[in-house]
């Protein structure tokens, strides 16, 4: 055989498909070697590339007992075939077809199997059945991906169904749906009344990828019939249906006017009414609770009308020869609408019944003169008579004038009044010289080294030309002469106090004077199981009377209010207004709870108050959502140092102690018990309550001589106490605010303060930051129980030369709010520090005392509680008042009040510290109608 006949052999009978190739492959062959010997060499061909598929086989599904068709096509191939789970597919299974690209000119090649369920059912082993084509040519072999034939099916019962239930209005809904087995995995839709539901077309709609249907709050139109529908390729399965009811409650409409008093004269009954549609309740919703009429008794005044009295006597007859007399309309005088008396008052007539004659005039003749001597003796008696009479004058205006002064102390209740010389109180007594000590054990602390200021008139000792001599005017010229040491003792019921008066008063203090208490330097005192310390710009005290005042401790927003007749006549108290540190005192907030503002002290504790005191203290509760997040709570601390509710926002009643009147960023709170106070709060479901903070950056102060460098950032309340707590740290280590604090709101979460710094220059800076970012944890945070938070960032510069630094620090909580602090500084240059002003009101004086201290008037105060205290039948009362000034959260606290129209005048005075001007108090009146209390606003104030 020739050798070229026997490779060729070789070759065809080296192909491991030579199995699977036709006969007449190699019959040609043969013939073709036994009728002509092969030349030596053939002419080159250019090479034929590897098989490509253009189609590969894709997974597949058996329905019920229908096969599948595999199909898979290559180029250039010259022959494919399939092979199923490592088994090669017979070649009469396969079904070929062939044609050629008419662009590249190869051979396309294609080839089709048909796999039943029972060659799947057949196999065993936990692997699924799975073909693959294989395809070669020339040039080597190329193998298609795997195809899975796989059993399709789907069970009946699904493995969760959707319940139906009732709902609230705006309330979020779930309805959860978990799809039978099934093989492909089922698809899930919702129906609701037979229509599908598309979330891309109605957004208040969400399909999770759990096929849970979320409502984000329901309407009225979404009550319906819910299904939840699962279908793959075998069959499509319904669940039962979940019927959904979208509830209202019924909300009261606002009273009806007070109708007519039904009797028209004496004691009958007046009506209003409100109605349960706003809104209606719907669907089963609940009906609104509480009568939906009131009736209160009221009294209309019976008219009278006037009657004469009797006719007076006859006057004296006249020159005209008449005489008169009168009557009056005084028998009864006509009330509430009667008619006046009808007729004349007077009456005249002819006193001579006629006969009128004219009075003659008789000149006597002149007296005869009188004797020398005479004269002068009635000259001196009337000179003497007149000085006597002159005499007699100067003693009773001696003694009424005493007599005033010895009554004017009860109306001074500050200590100037002890600078005139003129009186002396009868509770003003001397030092005693044996006794060093003169206070009670149980006097308060000093908690200042000056006592409140007053910034009320002294008294002079000089009388101006035009002044009366029973008024003592008011000057600020500086007091005449220095007085000596006088002692001021004041005894009651719980405390005793004695105040000095310096001997070395300057020439400038005639104006203000301070009150210096002696004997109780260096003494603490036990106050709740605890040292009250005085912290500079954390306290202040003033020594009030009955005439108030009000302490007020810079730049905190922290004030106490003492109205007038709270404190006793004739009494005085030295209290105090203290800001506790937080290391020093443990915190009123439990559980969720979170601080929200700072514990405050005031005091003496104990002490007897004729009416409520008005504390102000500032909070961080984010209140201008449209529905109430927080749940607040005011506390007080017991002796034993035991945190006690006093009330929660919302839930008074008649046996709460306090009121809270709650605006943005500070409360009011009236309270007739002083001690320490602390608003704390939770979140109210369902949403999450905020927190206002702030977020202060620091840096070392320039010039920075160190090739290290830190930059700090406090995470504080959004109060001015705890920026100015933070300003005061870091003022001892020596830092500077780089810029003014950026607010944040941090929600109940549970996600940390995330913090991070960006685009650092590297060529020059280098963070020795590990970690990509540093973070606060949540609970830090939100409970309050460490201050102040921060975090500091360390850098290293390259060298001394670098002086310019910028970069970029985010803070945000995590799937929250955040900032974005964008810096750019020359740490060696000076720059002047930011110093942010608290919103607490630094240009007011840390104690006011006596009228000073109110805005309002004492005569137009008692003209306006006269007028509005009593109840009117029309409700334009201290009620309206209460509505008009925003009071009206809980009246019932005022309605128990001695005077509820001063309570509400007391609480206007603290909302209106810093700007209190008698405009909105006059706008709020004149929209009442008080007109006469217009008039003596009008006249009296400076509204």
């Amino acid at each position: 055989m020739h050798p070229s006949a026997s490779n060729s052999c070789v070759k065809a009978s080296c192909s491991p498909w030579a199995a699977f190739l036709p006969s007449s492959v190699f019959s040609e062959s043969s013939d073709y070697s036994e009728a002509e010997v092969l030349p030596d060499s053939f002419p080159s061909a250019p090479a034929e590339p590897l098989p490509e598929f253009l189609l590969e086989p894709e997974d597949a599904f058996i329905v019920k007992n229908r096969p599948v068709q595999l199909r898979c096509r290559a180029s250039p191939a010259t022959q494919i075939y399939f092979k199923c789970n490592g088994e090669w597919v017979n070649q009469n299974d396969h079904v070929t077809r062939e044609s050629l690209d008419q662009i590249t000119g190869l051979v396309v090649r294609e080839v089709d199997i048909s796999v039943s369920r029972t060659q799947v059912e057949e196999l065993f082993g936990l692997e699924d059945y799975w073909c693959q084509c294989v395809a070669w040519s020339s040039a080597g072999t190329t193998k298609s991906n795997r195809a899975y034939v796989r059993i399709a099916y789907l069970r009946k019962n699904f493995e969760q169904e959707p319940l139906g239930r009732e709902v609230r209005l705006e309330q979020e809904v779930l309805l959860q749906c978990r799809p039978p087995e099934g093989m492909p995995a089922a698809e899930v839709d919702w129906l609701k009344n037979e229509d599908v539901i598309d979330p891309s077309q109605d957004s208040n709609f969400l399909i999770t990828i759990d096929h849970d249907l979320i409502i984000k709050q329901a309407r009225l139109l979404d009550t319906a019939n819910y299904t939840c529908v699962a279908r793959n390729v075998v069959a499509k399965r319904r669940s039962s249906t979940a019927t959904l009811i979208v509830y209202v409650s019924g909300g009261w409409s606002s009273w009806t006017e007070w109708s007519q008093c039904n009797a028209q004269c004496g004691r009958g009954w007046q009506r209003r009414t409100r109605s349960c549609t706003n809104p209606a309740p719907l669907n089963g919703g609940a009906f609104c609770e509480g009568p939906p009429f009131q009736r209160v008794t009221c009294t209309s005044l019976c008219p009278v009308d006037g009657g004469w009295t009797e006719w007076a006597k006859w006057s004296a007859c006249g020159t005209e020869c008449t005489h008169w007399r009168s009557r009056e309309c005084q028998a009864p005088p006509p009330r509430n609408g009667g008619k006046h008396c009808s007729g004349s008052m007077m009456e005249s007539k002819n006193c001579t019944e006629g006969l009128c004659t004219r009075m003659s005039v008789t000149v006597s003749p002149p007296p005869p003169a009188l004797a020398p001597g005479m004269g002068v003796a009635v000259y001196a008696g009337l000179v003497v008579a007149l000085v006597l009479c002159v005499i007699l004058a100067l003693c009773v205006g001696v003694l009424a004038y005493r007599r005033r002064r010895r009554h004017l102390h009860g109306d001074i209740t500050d200590s100037s009044s002890a600078l005139t010389t003129a009186f002396h109180p009868g509770n003003y007594k001397p030092p005693r010289q044996d006794n060093p000590h003169p206070l009670h054990p149980s006097a308060p602390p000093d908690l200042t080294a000056t006592a409140g200021a007053f910034r009320g008139p002294l008294f002079s000792l000089q009388h101006g030309v035009n002044d009366s001599p029973h008024k003592i005017p008011m000057t600020t010229s500086p007091l005449l002469d220095p007085l000596p040491s006088l002692k001021i003792k004041v005894y009651n019921s719980s405390t005793l106090s004695s105040l000095e008066l310096p001997t070395d008063m300057g020439p400038g203090d005639g104006e203000i004077l301070s009150l210096k208490s002696v004997g109780t330097v260096g003494r603490e005192r036990d106050f709740h199981s605890h040292t009250l310390s005085r912290e500079p710009g954390l306290s202040t005290s003033a020594t009030l009377g009955n005439l108030g005042g009000r302490l007020t401790i810079p730049n905190t927003g922290v004030s106490l209010l003492v109205p007038p007749g709270t404190i006793p006549q004739g009494k005085f108290y030295e209290m105090y207004l203290i800001i506790n540190k937080w290391d020093k005192t443990t915190l009123p907030s439990e559980g969720s709870q979170t601080v929200l503002s700072p514990v405050v002290s005031c005091g003496p504790s104990g002490m007897l108050l004729n009416r409520p005191v008005v504390l102000t203290l500032p909070h961080c509760a984010q209140l201008d959502t449209p529905t109430p997040d927080w749940t607040l709570t005011l506390k007080t601390q017991t002796h034993q140092g035991a945190w006690e509710e006093v009330l929660t926002v919302g839930e008074e009643t008649l046996s709460s102690p306090c009121y809270l009147q709650l605006e943005e960023e500070c409360c009011h709170v009236l309270m007739e018990q002083l001690g320490t106070y602390g608003l704390v709060g939770q979140s109210c479901p369902p949403q999450p309550a905020c927190k206002r903070l702030q977020l202060a950056l620091f840096a070392p102060r320039a010039p920075c001589l160190s090739l290290d460098y830190s930059l700090r950032i406090y995470c504080i309340h959004d109060t001015p106490h705890a920026l100015k707590e933070v300003m005061d740290l870091e003022r001892s280590l020596g830092g500077v605010l780089l810029e003014d604090p950026k607010p944040l709101l941090f929600k109940d979460s549970y996600h940390n303060l995330r913090l991070s710094i960006h685009d650092i220059p590297h060529t020059h800076w280098r963070s020795k930051l590990l970690a990509k970012y540093q973070e606060i944890p949540f609970y830090h945070i939100w409970s309050g129980s460490q201050r102040p938070l921060h975090c500091t960032f360390s850098l290293e510069r390259g060298s001394l030369a670098v002086s310019q630094l910028t970069c970029k620090i985010c803070v945000r909580q995590v799937e929250g709010e955040g900032q974005i602090f964008q810096l750019l500084t020359d740490i060696q240059e000076t720059l002047p520090p930011h110093s942010p002003l608290p919103s607490g009101g630094s240009c007011l004086p840390s104690s006011q005392v006596g009228p000073y201290a109110f805005r309002l008037p004492d005569s137009i105060r008692q003209k306006i509680c006269a007028s509005l205290d009593a109840p009117s039948a029309r409700g334009c009362d201290w009620r309206l008042l209460a509505r008009s000034l925003g009071f009206d959260r809980y009246l019932n606290y005022f309605a128990t009040k001695p005077s509820p129209t001063g309570v509400l005048l007391d609480l206007w005075e603290a909302c209106h510290q810093g700007d209190a001007d008698l405009v909105s108090l006059a706008t709020a009146l004149e929209e009442m109608g008080k007109s006469e209390v217009l008039v003596v606003m009008t006249t009296d104030g400076d509204c």
